[in-house]
């Protein structure tokens, strides 16, 4: 069963529980998965194209829920909390902060990175290592740390 798949019959599944939340959650999912398909001009996406879409739902909840609660409003922040839990437990678990830097170490070695500038070469070698398993703002953070 591929991941598309398994978001709809989880919806339906979710129709059928009246679960208002995970229902509002994988249809937004949903039509932004549709949404990139019809940008890259496919029928469907495979499993690494939908882990992309839900990685950046997830991002935005992230960012809206950091917004939230800046301006004070607890209750809209809660609401995107909940929505990221439900789109989280579709991505694989994510990588431990030891686990990045033997990444980050091992791709700064093969890349010969020596300051700043070669953090482009680091980071298009650990990309596609972590894709979806790890937030970029903290594998930027932690190659900088390692480059100065």
């Amino acid at each position: 069963m591929t991941l598309s798949e398994k978001i709809n019959a989880d919806l339906t599944a979710a129709m059928k529980a009246k679960d208002t939340v995970r229902l509002l959650v994988l249809r937004m999912a949903k039509a932004a998965m549709t949404h990139a398909a019809i940008e890259k001009k496919k029928d469907g996406l495979d499993d690494l194209e939908v882990l992309d879409v839900l990685a950046k739902q997830v991002k935005q909840r992230r960012e809206s829920i950091e917004a939230f609660e800046k301006a004070g409003r607890k209750d809209l922040a809660d609401k995107e909390k909940a929505e990221r839990v439900v789109l989280e437990s579709y991505l694989p678990a994510p990588l431990s902060t030891e686990e990045l830097q033997t990444l980050v170490l091992a791709a700064i070695q093969a890349s010969g990175a020596r300051v700043k500038a070669d953090m482009g070469k680091v980071m298009g070698i650990l990309m596609p290592q972590v894709k979806g398993r790890a937030d970029g703002k903290v594998l930027s953070q932690l190659i900088q740390s390692r480059l100065t």
